[in-house]
């Protein structure tokens, strides 16, 4: 599959800053490297029910979407993480008709994954993206994540508490990563 790499689900943390923000561990199936997608608290629940094969009394969003597919003789192929840009993830999901025909639709990388599993489909990235993006083991069971995979607004939160507990180094790291993403402000 294109030198792509083959992800599974690891882990999926509490609730997180901003309130409504989970984080979601996808592994490596054959390796060791994990990268943190920031999702949702509905997604988090849908991705739940997805893990533990629950089927709802009534479809859920991406359960409806699975019908539909069905319905119009098309399938799923594979989900593909294919860009991480300022904490956030963007994925294809790669589909085929009846006839063969095989095309992808753009999604967010939350509802990827949650149709990924009811369907049992794969879920791929990129190495570019395990490079730039992985969790960096830091022993005794902590992780340190990339800058480049959180949000601006905990980048900004991130500042106000460097600056209030006087770690200037650090201040200035945040700094420079929001004025780069702010266009150089």
């Amino acid at each position: 599959m294109e030198n792509y790499i083959e992800l599974k689900i690891h882990n999926m943390s509490g609730t997180l800053y901003p309130a409504e923000s989970v984080a979601l561990v996808l592994k490596e199936v054959y390796g060791e490297r994990m990268i943190p997608i920031i999702i949702g608290k509905l997604e988090a629940h849908s991705i739940q029910l997805g893990m533990k094969g629950i089927i709802p009394p009534r479809p859920l969003p991406h359960d409806l979407v699975m019908d539909l597919v069905f319905e119009l003789n098309a399938g799923f192929r594979y989900v593909l993480i294919y860009k991480a840009k300022d904490g956030v993830f963007y994925s294809y999901i790669y589909m085929s008709n009846k006839a063969g025909d095989e095309f992808k639709l753009d999604a967010r990388t939350s509802d990827a994954i949650a149709i990924a599993l009811r369907c049992k489909c794969p879920i791929y990235t990129t190495e570019e993206i395990m490079q730039k993006e992985h969790l960096h083991d830091l022993g005794e069971g902590k992780f340190s994540v990339p800058i480049t995979s959180v949000s601006l607004e905990m980048l900004e939160d991130a500042l106000q508490k460097a600056i209030a507990n006087e770690e200037y180094e650090q201040a200035s790291h945040l700094r420079d990563e929001i004025s780069k993403r702010k266009g150089g402000e």
